[in-house]
């Protein structure tokens, strides 16, 4: 019998979970000691309770939610749908190095989708959902990245410490904490104190607040272009490691010499001359010419049908 896109899809997803959750001595302990061990295997294991819906479970406790607001119905969808939180979360840990604090961004935007999910149009709560797990995700790197920009020296990060406490201080005091002030209070520059205030009142972005103040077009709308770059960051860190190691895995194939001339003329940031080389294996510099015009030749082949589903790839010999 035939499986339908839905069952293959609920089937690759259980597949990766198990792959994730694979029985190992960590996973065997009593819950409140593996807490100790690992809080993220924890967590996987806690979710992979969840079992994931049919569609026709999703469309019932959807509409059932949207028409009611019951709450074991808005749970079931919330936990059908946290594995999905987690493998996006995936994605974006090649930015943002902390798994948990993605994941627990990607679960607040799935709550917020679950709390706006149309079941009448059609689409499934996962594809929904997605969009605004990678939402409330790249806003998190966002604004964190932000934060990071205001600390950059170690005076601005005094400040950002501890600005808010120095003004509260100056104001107990009957004074009007100006940058001025809060400046000479702390021993830093004025400049500093003006450039971490303005950072932190640009404020949160409410993703569902217009971006002209009024209208139908939100600020979650305008994220799509911050996740195709995030995307393509991604990509192609991928895609170079891909080069990285097919690179390698190519100058294992090579002769001594072909390596040689690889390692120490082709890709070296101070390459050595033809000359050089030549006195090396006592041959002419024509023929190291010729050896080298080879192995470039060789090299673009190999690559080429390496990464024949690629449809261009750039080579730089570092030359």
């Amino acid at each position: 019998m035939t499986e339908t896109p839905e069952e293959t899809e609920i089937q690759q997803e259980e597949q990766f979970l198990e792959e994730i959750l694979a029985p190992n001595d960590e996973l065997q302990v009593e819950a409140t000691e593996l807490v100790r061990y690992d809080p993220l295997k924890r967590y996987l294991l806690e979710i992979s309770r969840f079992a994931p819906l049919t569609r026709e479970e999703e469309h019932r406790l959807a509409v059932l939610f949207r028409e009611t607001g019951d709450r074991e119905a808005g749970y079931r969808l919330v936990t059908a749908n946290l594995k999905l939180v987690f493998k996006i979360a995936m994605l974006y840990n090649k930015v943002y190095s902390n798994l948990m604090d993605l994941i627990q961004e990607g679960n607040i935007g799935l709550i917020q989708a679950v709390k706006r999910f149309d079941p009448f149009r059609g689409t499934r709560l996962p594809t929904y959902a997605a969009w605004w797990i990678k939402a409330y995700i790249i806003k998190f790197i966002l604004d964190n990245s932000r934060m990071v920009k205001i600390g950059t020296t170690n005076a601005r990060r005094k400040i950002l410490m501890n600005l808010n406490k120095e003004k509260r201080a100056l104001e107990a005091r009957g004074i009007t904490p100006t940058p001025r002030l809060v400046a000479e209070s702390l021993g830093v520059d004025e400049h500093d104190v003006i450039e971490v205030e303005r950072g932190m009142s640009s404020g949160d972005l409410s993703l569902d607040a217009p971006v002209d103040g009024e209208g139908d077009l939100v600020y979650l709308d305008t994220l799509k272009a911050v996740e195709a770059s995030i995307d393509d960051k991604i990509a192609q860190g991928e895609f170079q490691a891909l080069i990285e190691q097919k690179f390698q895995e190519f100058a294992a194939t090579l002769s001594e010499r072909e390596q040689l001339i690889l390692k120490k003329r082709l890709i070296a940031e101070e390459p050595m001359t033809l000359q050089q080389i030549a006195d090396i294996y006592g041959i002419t510099r024509e023929a190291v010419r010729v050896a080298e015009k080879r192995l470039i030749a060789k090299l673009k082949k190999y690559m080429t049908e390496s990464l024949k589903d690629v449809r261009e790839v750039e080579f730089h010999l570092g030359r």
